[in-house]
């Protein structure tokens, strides 16, 4: 079995009482390593390997776990947070069978054999929502009522710390003391010290005042994504309090109450086009732009979004959208970092046949379950070696030129 012979020995026969002396003590330690940490290629890996997903669905998946704020990155990796875990013990606590590894594999089975022809859909849902010799989804949700949000939000940190998860983050709570947890702190670095010192500290809410018009205070905060301003969450009320980023040009250390009351009155109506159909102004990941119905065209700047006229705004969506001339180098869609082997910096780009990936020796195109948003510095420098592997693209002959030389 691998063991020392010296590692098994009969004890002597002892009774009740017996003083035994120790003859020598050898302190001894061990230190495990966790796993590591998924990223987007590892996490692919795995949902593969466990029968979750299919190519096409990958970015997806990826994408809706970061925008949910599930996870978040760190350099590379992908790390849970709070939130992530208040979900996943809801689910598993009172939703177990949604949230089965084995059942999600076999509804995707279903799922291929109903797109193939193989299984009736309107059948498989009748059997999914009611049951068929097992509790359905429709006895499931029937039972929301016993869940305590609070409880199944809130995790014992020690010390009489509860960790909370409220709508808009984490937070420390003591004998009513409170204090906010860093958006971009990994849950597991979260010890008793680190709450008593976030206890400690002076909160990092800065109260701007009170909107006069629904009477809830008004703070400036900085998350995960920047500075951003907020009301204040009441309590019992089942109203969602509104947030809104602060423009570039601002700073949470200046920011006034009539600014942050300008920032959460977006998106701002900016009339009814002839048809009918409404025109917002509104700021978004990508700046300030005006939007009727699926159209949108940005605007020059952020306080655009305030003073641009219905007319101003039909004019610019009445324009084509705006592309890059013929011929001129179109920027990269995104800045990934140095290839490890090329050592030379990789951005992806917009091609004739899609998005890809560039050292600038060496393009790559997306694969399925790959998406401009979500690929990595490691997936990448995955797919230039692959294609540095198979040698460089074959020249395709000039057949037309010959066929017209030769006519």
């Amino acid at each position: 079995n691998g063991r020392r012979e010296d590692d098994e020995r009969r004890l002597p026969d002892l009774s009740e009482g017996d003083e035994v002396r120790a003859v020598e003590l050898e302190p001894q330690g061990h230190e495990t390593t966790p796993p590591a940490r998924f990223t987007e290629a590892t996490l692919v890996r795995a949902l593969e390997e466990r029968g979750i997903g299919r190519p096409s669905t990958y970015a997806s998946i990826i994408g809706t776990i970061q925008d949910r704020g599930y996870v978040f990155k760190k350099d590379s990796a992908l790390v849970p947070s709070f939130l992530a875990f208040a979900v996943v013990g809801l689910l598993e606590q009172h939703f177990g069978k949604l949230v089965d590894y084995d059942f999600t594999a076999r509804m995707e089975d279903a799922l291929d054999r109903i797109a193939a022809g193989d299984e009736e859909r309107v059948g498989w849902l009748r059997r999914f929502y009611y049951g068929d010799g097992d509790a359905g989804l429709k006895a499931l949700v029937e039972d929301l009522g016993v869940i305590d949000a609070r409880e199944v939000s809130s995790v014992a940190i020690g010390d009489g710390i509860v960790l909370r998860v409220g709508r808009y983050g984490a937070y420390l709570e003591r004998d009513g003391s409170r204090a906010n947890v860093p958006d971009d702190l990994v849950p597991d670095e979260l010890t008793v010290e680190k709450a008593e010192e976030l206890l400690a500290q002076p909160s990092g809410d800065r109260s701007l005042g009170t909107d006069p018009e629904t009477g809830r205070e008004v703070v400036v905060r900085n998350g995960r994504y920047g500075p951003f301003v907020s009301e204040l969450e009441e309590e019992g009320s089942g109203d969602k309090p509104r947030t809104a980023s602060l423009f570039a040009s601002m700073s949470p250390e200046t920011v006034s109450l009539e600014d942050a009351l300008r920032l959460l009155s977006l998106p701002r109506v900016v009339g009814t086009a002839p048809d009918g159909e409404e025109v917002l102004a509104r700021t978004g990941r990508y700046g300030p732009y005006v939007q009727k119905g699926k159209e949108t065209r940005s605007l020059e700047s952020e306080e655009q979004v305030f003073d641009v006229t219905l007319d101003e705004a039909l004019a610019l969506i009445a324009q084509p959208k705006a592309r890059g001339r013929r011929g001129a180098a179109k920027p990269p869609l995104r800045e990934l970092g140095d290839d490890p082997v090329s050592e030379k910096p990789v951005v992806v780009k917009e091609g004739r046949f899609g998005p890809y990936v560039t050292d600038g020796e060496t393009n790559a195109s997306l694969r399925a379950g790959d998406s401009v948003e979500s690929v990595s510095i490691e997936r990448a420098s995955e797919l230039l070696a692959d294609r540095r592997s198979k040698g460089p693209p074959k020249k395709r002959p000039a057949s037309g030129s010959r066929a017209r030389r030769k006519s």
